[in-house]
């Protein structure tokens, strides 16, 4: 990956520019309807929450309100696709696809329709909402259904980017986006293709497979590493399916050892997808940073990153394990 597609500098991280994901949805999403007039949004009563408001605000009539209702949303949207819509339905992940599941399967993935299904308010940096609005099982609901595209993008960048190609992909799509502001640390012109990932930084020692906003994480562990003399190489695998399977593996040939890196369920997310690529394909000595079997609670977003394990600190260490096993 070009430096010039990487603005991160660790000198200053403190004036990193923060924006938080969904930030990147809502313009993503304008952006959309521009380029498409077949875009329309619906949202399940969190408009200002899921920035479809945005949307709603330049596009009026493009926008559908449908309530507490996220079944009914999911079946609506369904309904738009078959008439040339491309429909992006918006609500919390836990109630989409946590709530609305069954219809997305039948409805949805089933007739491989084209609709764009996002949730907001992902992980455990949802912070304060608690363990009821933490969504932390939607990668693992959403990448077992037949044609579904799943993506986990860093940064608002990526994710304004990732909008945008799940308006031009024909098929069902799963965008997952957070709450709380996370740093900006790819550049407006770096390249999004869905189902490609990126090397961010090389390395020869290990490799750090992650994507959401822990690739930001990530990045700080694998160069703080390198101040003791150990080389992490880092890829963002923001597309969880398809994964991209060349990648993977090539960063498992070229280190040895892995670590994946998800604001999600260890069980089922993303790490579970990569053990399935190298278990199949190159088994090397894995760890994993997530979620590990447990419900999140309330609190501050970056202090429940740090308690459940998905801090710096933390990579580091199951970077270190996962050496001594090579």
């Amino acid at each position: 990956m070009s430096s010039r597609y990487f603005i991160l500098n660790l000198k200053d991280k403190e004036k990193i520019q923060q924006k938080p994901t969904r930030d990147g949805f809502g313009d993503g999403l304008v952006l959309a309807g521009e380029e498409n007039p077949n875009v329309v949004a619906l949202c399940g009563d969190l408009a200002d929450s899921t920035r479809t408001a945005w949307f709603q605000k330049k596009f009026p009539d493009r926008f559908v309100e449908a309530g507490i209702a996220e079944q009914n949303m999911a079946w609506l949207a369904a309904g738009m696709s078959l008439c040339g819509k491309v429909p992006f339905v918006s609500t919390y992940g836990v109630f989409c696809p946590g709530r609305n599941w069954d219809q997305i399967r039948v409805s949805i993935a089933y007739s491989s329709a084209n609709v764009k299904l996002t949730g907001a308010h992902t992980g455990v940096s949802v912070g304060p909402d608690g363990a009821t609005h933490q969504a932390l099982e939607d990668i693992a609901m959403m990448r077992c259904l037949p044609n579904m595209v799943v993506i986990a993008p860093c940064d608002y960048e990526e994710t304004k980017k990732a909008t945008l190609a799940a308006a031009r992909y024909v098929g069902p799509v799963y965008l997952r986006f957070a709450r709380e502001a996370t740093p900006i640390f790819t550049a407006e012109d770096m390249p999004f293709e869905i189902g490609k990932a990126n090397v961010l930084r090389d390395g020869k020692d290990a490799a750090i497979i992650a994507c959401g906003p822990l690739v930001y994480n990530s990045y700080v562990a694998a160069e703080e590493l390198a101040k003791e003399g150990i080389e992490v190489l880092v890829l963002n695998n923001h597309t969880i399916k398809p994964m991209d399977e060349k990648a993977v593996i090539e960063a498992a040939k070229k280190t040895g050892a892995v670590v994946t890196a998800e604001d999600h369920q260890v069980m089922g997310g993303m790490g579970s997808a990569v053990a399935e690529v190298l278990g199949k394909n190159y088994p090397v000595p894995m760890e994993f940073i997530g979620m590990q079997d447990t419900f999140g609670e309330s609190g501050e977003p970056n202090e429940l990153i740090e308690k459940y394990g998905m801090g710096v600190e933390s990579i580091k260490e199951a970077l270190k394990k996962v050496l001594k096993r090579k």
